[in-house]
């Protein structure tokens, strides 16, 4: 990121919200649009594809950016609106309704980085 201080809310166009919602836990991963589509040329855009090579969740991405959760949410529904990365949503909830095993060791590996 920049050494410019910018006021997070003008990352998003002074947007709080998205039309797609993206749960915390939900995993983000780059795919191959968004190394050749000229719509990646924010530096956000950037620096989240980059760093979405791997999977991350969305808390990570925000936590690794430094950035609000809600900017990072706005951001990445932005960016799934425009096919630049894809949302994994399965798997986080197991059949009776509880976080899956997966998703508590991500989490858990999460917090052991931190």
């Amino acid at each position: 990121m920049s050494t410019l201080r910018v006021r997070p809310y003008t990352r998003t166009g002074g947007r709080t919200r998205s039309a797609t919602t993206l749960a915390i836990e939900t995993i983000v991963t780059t795919n191959e649009q968004a190394a050749r589509d000229a719509l990646t040329s924010t530096a956000e855009h950037r620096i989240i594809s980059d760093l979405c090579r791997n999977p991350h969740s969305v808390a990570e991405v925000a936590a690794t950016l430094r950035l609000p959760l809600g900017v990072v949410r706005v951001l990445l529904a932005d960016m799934s609106d425009m096919s630049l990365i894809n949302v994994h949503e399965d798997g986080a909830i197991d059949d009776r309704g509880r976080p899956s095993l997966d998703l508590m060791e991500r989490v858990l590996m999460g917090l052991r980085n931190i």
